[in-house]
């Protein structure tokens, strides 16, 4: 549902925003308690049976924003529990990442079969006579399906001439590439955190919004408040996110504006990225290792590494993009704080690492600085130019889309070596993902450069954007083809890399 406005995308602005008021204009912040009445003003509910109730998942929202977590519905607490502990200039993040409202969960119809009205009596009765179970009889002249009997095979559907029985699915588990999503004795959904890789899809395909991730607004601002030199390394994946047409050179005035003390483009990282992945594939394929997985997409990552534990070592050892680009300005910036902005949620379970947590300080969605730019009322059209991100090159910018990261360790093998071929495999969505690993490692994939996308489209997709993601993809290749430099060799800070391993 990404790009298509709707009450969701607002409420969720909405709270962002005032969180990000409610940071930047500091002193006694019991007052939270109000956020909720101006979240969901008025005395009537706008959009569920119950004011009360709308209010109630607008706290339990609040909380999340603050990187606090979900009250337990059966004890009494205040909305403002804990938030001294959040109220600091550090990161604040307790696990686990994903969560559900379940007040806010409709319980919604889990893998089931349904006959609408669209059903015509007919008299070939295709539905009944594949049924392999015998399920489907006529009531009132109309065909009817007995829930005791189906075995939820789909033949009936798909032999319906008039398509007049829909298949039924819950829409988080339906997107949930690694069957984390189940239900409770309710009927409201649970995640499985053991399952869990935090890519967020469940989060942008739940239409009651009651799937809410973590953040750390609060934190990030009280950092710029407390004075700390805070640099935003910025995906880029930007482009197109922020009131359509955007320029670099106005994003990085808006960013100004709201106290970071520069802004840089993640592009420079993953430059950095494909030259490692490009040395790793030559050193390691097909002699110590029989193929080697991209490393970027921490969901990725995750999934292979609970999944497929086995074949975790092929992945590249590189560093990400976004770990390259902090390690980077905390060496040229020495207590600088880095805050990464991108589209992706799992990026905020890298962020705590052990071992990368002291590189990057906080995470941000393009959704949550969106309520930072709201809450500063920042009106881009009124903006002058800055000077945009120029650092990156075509091919660290081509990281955003699927196939990027792929094509652009391809290219750089291709520079060196002419004569050699790399073949590469990539998948999008975290279902597919699964199925290209089995195969590799089933030998499928011997010799391969294999590309795994949790997002479906990649970055430009993911659960923390705001826009279209076709209309993102198109913009992106634009942005990737305006780059002064195209390959990643050509990045200035290549020599900057044996610095950056520790």
């Amino acid at each position: 549902m990404r790009g298509i406005p709707s009450l969701i995308t607002d409420i969720r602005k909405n709270v962002f925003t005032e969180v990000a008021r409610m940071a930047y204009a500091g002193g006694d912040y019991t007052n939270a308690e109000d956020l909720p009445y101006k979240i969901v003003p008025g005395d009537q509910p706008l959009h569920r049976e119950s004011i009360f109730l709308e209010r109630a998942i607008a706290g339990e929202r609040v909380r999340l924003a603050m990187g606090l977590g979900i009250r337990p519905i059966q004890t009494r607490s205040l909305m403002t529990e804990g938030m001294d502990a959040a109220a600091v200039a550090e990161q604040y993040y307790e696990p686990p990442l994903i969560n559900i409202i379940p007040y806010a969960c409709h319980a919604c119809p889990t893998n089931q079969y349904k006959v609408t009205v669209g059903c015509q009596n007919c008299l070939a009765a295709s539905c009944q006579q594949v049924c392999p179970k015998g399920a489907i009889s006529f009531v009132n002249g109309r065909s009817h399906i007995d829930p005791d009997k189906c075995i939820r095979c789909g033949k009936c559907a798909k032999a319906c001439p008039y398509h007049a029985i829909i298949h039924l699915e819950r829409p988080c588990q339906a997107s949930c590439g690694m069957d984390a999503i189940g239900c409770d004795e309710h009927g409201k959904a649970t995640i499985n955190q053991d399952k869990c890789v935090a890519c967020g899809q469940c989060l942008v395909s739940c239409p009651f919004g009651a799937i809410v991730d973590k953040g750390q607004i609060f934190q990030v601002i009280q950092s710029i408040l407390k004075g700390d030199k805070v640099i935003a390394i910025v995906a880029p994946a930007f482009i197109g996110q922020f009131s359509g047409m955007v320029s670099p050179g106005k994003l990085v005035t808006a960013m100004k504006m709201l106290g970071f003390d520069s802004v840089v483009e993640v592009a420079i990282g993953a430059d950095m990225c494909t030259i490692e992945e490009a040395k790793d594939f030559l050193e390691k394929v097909p002699g110590e290792q029989d193929y080697m997985a991209t490393s970027c997409c921490p969901a990725w990552h995750s999934m292979i590494g609970k999944l497929f534990p086995s074949e975790s070592k092929k992945i590249s050892m590189t560093l990400t993009p976004m770990v390259f680009t902090a390690r980077l300005m905390k060496k040229e910036h020495p207590g600088c704080k880095v805050v990464f902005v991108g589209p992706c949620a799992a990026k905020k379970l890298e962020a705590i690492r052990a071992d990368i947590r002291s590189d990057v300080d906080f995470v941000l969605t393009f959704e949550e600085l969106m309520g930072m730019f709201e809450a500063k009322e920042i009106d881009f059209a009124a903006l002058e130019e800055s000077e945009g991100l120029n650092e990156g090159t075509g091919a660290g910018r081509g990281f955003a889309v699927a196939g990027g990261v792929a094509q652009a360790v391809t290219n750089l093998v291709n520079e060196t070596h002419p004569d050699l071929e790399v073949k590469t495999a990539r998948a999008e969505g975290l279902r597919d993902c699964r199925k290209l690993m089995m195969m590799a490692k089933a030998g499928k994939y011997n010799g391969y450069l294999l590309e795994g996308m949790a997002c479906p489209g990649g970055c430009i997709a993911g659960a923390g954007t705001l826009a279209d993601p076709a209309k993102s993809v198109a913009m992106l290749n634009k942005y990737k083809s305006e780059a002064t430099m195209k390959v990643a060799t050509e990045t200035p800070y290549q020599d900057s890399l044996d610095l950056l391993h520790y």
